[in-house]
């Protein structure tokens, strides 16, 4: 319930940056973490943007292997202070504590000279303007080594039923937003997930990035 609290306050803040009024359920983050799970013989870097308190990156943190070393970019100070508290309570991020780390700061401000294999992006593309789509995209693409994999999720149909009661320049804006989301997904998304036990129920999206050599799509 902690993390509801901490959730329904920054809905109250800043709904715009925060983009849901509960936490990831466990299907969604399960899903959000599958190409984490996949084993590796090599250790990697993993980027999760926009973890929140958390609740994906329980599951991120349970299948990280003997030598993967995973980064959180988080921008909420609050979210920030109940992440460094899990990463000593919380059993799956406490066992891997030594190689987590949080930095408190958006996407857009990481060092391009770091580099990952996979990130794993919760951040609320749709509540964003065009924009800063477009800036954040750029990033995780400059963020990541060849053969990366970013994997994200938007709530089903969310952009069609704000359309529907929406003013010309929030219609404007979700179409732009779409765009740059079909682009993003065309010819490199390599397995799209529907996660129904989720509020609100989701696709994720896994998506080869672009210059990175490319993997045959998922057949289900």
């Amino acid at each position: 319930m902690h993390d509801y609290r901490l959730f329904w306050r920054a809905v109250r803040n800043s709904f715009r940056t925060t983009g849901a009024i509960v936490p990831s359920g466990r299907w969604l983050s399960r899903a959000l973490a599958r190409f984490v799970a996949e084993p590796s013989d090599l250790p990697r870097r993993i980027l999760e943007a926009g973890p929140g308190t958390g609740a994906a990156t329980r599951h991120i943190a349970a299948v990280l292997g003997p030598g993967d070393h995973l980064d959180l970019v988080e921008v909420n100070e609050e979210f920030v202070r109940r992440l460094r508290e899990r990463l000593q309570t919380d059993p799956p991020m406490a066992a891997a504590a030594e190689r987590i780390r949080i930095l408190h700061c958006r996407i857009e401000d990481l060092p391009r000279d770091d580099r990952y294999d996979l990130i794993v992006s919760g951040l609320p593309l749709n509540n964003f303007s065009v924009a800063e789509v477009d800036t954040i995209l750029r990033g995780f693409g400059e963020l990541a080594r060849p053969d990366a994999v970013l994997s994200f999720f938007e709530y089903i149909a969310i952009r069609r039923l704000k359309a529907a009661v929406a003013g010309r320049a929030e219609r404007e804006r979700l179409g732009g937003i779409g765009r740059r989301l079909e682009g993003l997904l065309a010819g490199r998304e390599i397995r799209r997930e529907t996660v129904w036990l989720n509020v609100p129920p989701a696709w994720v999206h896994h998506v080869q990035l672009e210059g990175a050599a490319q993997r045959p799509p998922h057949k289900p």
